[in-house]
């Protein structure tokens, strides 16, 4: 299964070049996939040190699945939010800062789910406290102030995927 690991590679790179250039030409295409798999040639072996196996396919799924969900709805949803506060005649905000408890167990994990929080518009992870397992987030519109309800309204999507990608 060594060989599968250089596929992912070049099926992750070609994707985010087709991705970024937008061009779907046919020289386009060409010069993405001769570059691509130089990329992966050189790259795999520093990237991905062990064989790749059907659970790491399927954590791979749930990262795609995540970025999907991510982008289509929570990033739809903390938009409409967002512009309707800016476009309202008067300042209907209620900012607070919140403590969110996660319990991921990693690090990665940890780091996706405060990179979602803060990339999503209205709310933005200002520290993370490793003893309590918690973040703190400045919230624009605070629906909660209980940390469990918090985790709730904000990151418990995040935790189940993260939870599912890095183990």
């Amino acid at each position: 299964m060594k060989f599968l690991k250089y596929i992912a590679v070049f099926l992750l790179i070609y994707t985010f070049y087709i991705v970024f250039t937008a061009s779907l030409t046919g020289f386009s295409l060409a010069l993405g996939f001769i570059a691509s798999a130089l990329l992966t040639g050189l790259l795999t072996p520093i990237l991905v040190q062990r064989d790749i196996g059907a659970r790491d396919l399927k954590r791979l799924a749930y990262l795609i699945l995540y970025y999907l969900y991510y982008m289509i709805v929570e990033e739809y949803k903390a938009h409409k939010l967002v512009i309707k506060i800016v476009l309202s005649r008067k300042m209907n905000i209620r900012p607070a800062i919140v403590k969110v408890p996660f319990g991921v167990k990693t690090d990665y994990g940890v780091t996706l789910i405060a990179g979602s929080i803060t990339n999503t518009p209205g709310t933005c992870v200002i520290d993370i406290d490793e003893k309590e397992r918690a973040f703190y987030v400045h919230w624009i519109y605070a629906t909660a102030l209980e940390p469990e309800k918090a985790r709730e309204a904000i990151s418990k999507v995040f935790e189940k995927y993260a939870s599912k990608i890095f183990g």
